[in-house]
């Protein structure tokens, strides 16, 4: 809005306004905006909750350490979800397609999140949506934007071939040409990709989901991978970067750097808050629109194996999950780790929570820059 209002209305009058026309001064004022307004309206949002009484309830079988955390506010996902998107809305170019895109994915995937934080509250008890209604909707709204980015491709300059890291030359396209004779048009041949996006983005949005159990680490590993993304999203829309890493050039999500910005900001603004002992907990509609979020634009600038790095602590705890109930079910109730998600394990091992914290960012940290390594290293 203000892109439109400053630079293609008032640019002509006014040269000044020229800057407005760079990604990186737009990105930076996004950033800057979503932390202003997290910082800003985070004791309001704060207050509201506990005068709803959205409380968090905490399972009887995790770690009796977390038993007092019982009462504190949570939906600050709330919080999240709008320092995010007015940014967006307020610093990106908004007749580019894929803002709304990964803007409307992240809100589609925080109202799942709403929804099973709202159903916990209603009953006073932490089992939110079944398993299955969950799964449900987030692959209902992954499959969406897998369907919105196969009518886009050919204005946009959207490719279904995958990138794969240190096989610059090695690009397969999910989209089948011919499948037991049929055509390349046909709906089927597009099952592959759509199946493919459905689970990149709803396994990213449940791994983000899992790691929220501790005062800060979730957010704080989505501050490093928001980071990271912003960088990957940066160099794929520039033409000159893009060229001398030998990545497909897209210049149309290069927009996407401004969202990338704002979530970094936003979710500053909300660690601020959030960070041991924590005020207020993001809850479901949180980790599942900013897991959303890192899903969907991953998949939209083609770096969807690269999350294993970006989002590297997501994919671990969301592993030690499927470990230890493989382990529990397979071998007669025998377990890996003490307790699952992985965080809880260290914690169960004696860690602080303080100190489980730190050393995952850490780690957090050490993935991203190995996942921007690999920029050269194709």
């Amino acid at each position: 809005m203000l892109y439109w209002l400053l630079y293609q209305k008032l640019f002509p009058y006014f040269r000044l306004f020229r800057i407005f026309r760079y990604l990186t001064f737009r990105t930076v004022f996004a950033s800057l905006t979503a932390l202003l307004i997290g910082l800003l309206i985070g004791p309001f949002v704060i207050e509201r909750l506990r005068e709803f009484h959205v409380g968090q309830y905490i399972r009887e079988e995790g770690p009796q350490s977390h038993q007092k955390k019982g009462g504190t506010p949570t939906m600050g996902g709330v919080l999240i979800l709008i320092s995010i998107l007015v940014p967006t809305l307020l610093w990106a170019d908004l007749s580019n397609p894929y803002v709304w895109v990964v803007c409307l994915s992240t809100l589609a995937f925080g109202a799942i999140g709403f929804a099973d934080d709202y159903t916990k509250v209603v009953h006073k008890h932490n089992q939110g949506l079944t398993g299955r209604q969950k799964l449900a909707c987030q692959f209902l709204a992954s499959g969406a934007v897998a369907v919105a980015l196969l009518l886009m491709g050919g204005r946009g300059g959207y490719s279904t071939r995958l990138m794969v890291p240190f096989a610059k030359n090695f690009r397969p396209d999910l989209v089948w040409e011919w499948m037991g004779g049929i055509p390349h048009m046909h709906w089927l041949a597009f099952v592959p990709f759509v199946v493919f996006v459905m689970l990149v983005i709803t396994l990213t949005s449940n791994a983000v989901n899992l790691t929220d159990g501790l005062d800060g680490l979730a957010i704080g590993c989505t501050i490093i991978a928001a980071g990271a993304l912003t960088v990957l999203t940066y160099v794929s829309g520039h033409v000159v970067f893009s060229d001398y890493l030998e990545l497909q050039r897209m210049p149309l999500v290069g927009e996407l750097t401004v969202f990338c910005g704002a979530m970094v900001g936003g979710s500053i603004g909300f660690l601020w808050y959030n960070a041991h002992p924590a005020e207020v907990f993001m809850g479901d509609v949180g980790s599942l629109a900013l897991g959303g979020a890192i899903g969907t634009v991953a998949v939209v600038i083609k770096q969807e194996l690269l999350l294993p790095f970006i989002g590297g602590v997501f994919i671990l705890e969301a592993v030690s999950v499927m470990l230890q109930v493989g382990s529990y079910k397979l071998r007669n109730g025998k377990r890996i780790f003490k307790m699952a998600p992985l965080h809880h394990h260290f914690e169960l091992l004696g860690w602080s929570e303080s100190k489980v914290i730190a050393r995952f960012w850490i780690l957090a940290l050490v993935f991203a820059l190995l996942a921007l390594t690999t920029l050269k290293l194709r």
